[in-house]
């Protein structure tokens, strides 16, 4: 393989013209992990006009049963896409066995700790090495959540991310069953028989979740779970985060409503921190839901301006220390 980085195997696998902008896909191989398997679609997203310009970097994760089409679809709409004609460095990861990137051999195991302890810091550092910038970060759903995750456990810092913004994510909300030992040990009995839970066939998104994820769930709803893992509270990581964040929640979201998510945005340490409601009463023309917070048509003309608002922000007071921690490093 040829590598397209010096941190560690990364082969450009595609570059195509969409209309006004450049698609190109990389496979990033770590082998950082327990499982030396695991590949990374990495797809990054810039100009026709501009091709040698690198803008601020942006990493978009997708949430769960998602991939990168969930940020741009194939006619150049989205907000990874509006990103891009807005000048931004736009890079947008797949998770593992999601979209381009292979099923790795230990699949049905992968959890969002591995996504956070793994292949986040991974993503990170090619992104920075490619960009010469340290990045920012949007996450939807399990992707903000996997963020969380990544900041909590400190794998992620102000080394990797010059600020996260989360959308519609929690980890507070749970069903009372969930509470009930006998009911959750039998729960995990059935489904531990599983690899997967099929998006497509549950409508729930175009990919499939490894069931790692859905156990590793269950375990922190559980009576006496914790947002976490055996190694480390994330939960109680997060009140040392130093990172600028930014919390969005919708009114018409029932799967993580804004109770919740306001409860995430709390718990963060982080002295620059916002948290945005996107509802008529908030005066937005609608009470948004889980997915048209970002994709429709009334979240890109009141949505995505804010988010490239809070980057210019938050850009403006990060890049000249950014650049000037690269130079001194070169």
């Amino acid at each position: 393989m040829q590598s397209s980085s010096f941190l560690f195997p990364v082969a450009l696998i595609s570059a195509e013209r969409r209309g006004d902008l450049i698609e190109d896909v990389y496979r990033l191989k770590p082998g950082n992990s327990p499982d030396f398997t695991v590949e990374l679609a990495v797809t990054r997203l810039g100009l026709v006009a501009t091709p040698d310009v690198r803008g601020v970097p942006v990493i978009l994760l997708h949430g769960s049963f998602s991939n990168r089409r969930f940020w741009y679809s194939p006619k150049g709409i989205g907000l990874g896409a509006y990103l891009a004609r807005a000048g931004f460095d736009v890079w947008i990861p797949e998770m593992r066995g999601h979209g381009l990137s292979a099923r790795n051999e230990a699949y049905r195991h992968n959890r969002v700790a591995d996504y956070a302890r793994y292949d986040l810091p991974a993503i990170a550092a090619f992104v920075t090495e490619q960009s010469g910038q340290v990045p920012h970060w949007i996450g939807h759903s399990l992707g903000g959540t996997t963020l969380a995750a990544a900041l909590g456990g400190h794998y992620l810092d102000a080394r990797h991310a010059a600020s996260v913004a989360l959308f519609g994510s929690q980890v507070t909300r749970s069903l009372w069953p969930l509470k009930v030992p006998p009911l959750t040990w039998g729960a995990r009995l059935v489904l531990k028989r599983f690899e997967h839970v099929s998006g497509p066939r549950f409508k729930r998104g175009p990919e499939d979740e490894p069931m790692g994820v859905i156990l590793e769930s269950l375990g922190w709803h559980s009576l006496f779970g914790r947002f976490g893992d055996k190694k480390d509270d994330w939960w109680s990581g997060l009140r040392h985060v130093e990172v600028p964040v930014l919390c969005v929640a919708a009114v018409g979201d029932h799967q993580d409503p804004e109770w919740a998510c306001r409860a995430l945005f709390e718990q963060f340490g982080s002295e620059d921190k916002a948290f945005l409601l996107l509802g008529r009463e908030q005066g937005f023309t609608e009470d948004f839901g889980h997915v048209q917070m970002l994709v429709s048509k009334a979240a890109q003309a009141q949505v995505w301006p804010r988010v490239a608002e809070w980057l210019n922000r938050r850009s403006a007071a990060v890049q000249p220390e950014s650049t000037l921690n690269m130079s001194a490093t070169c």
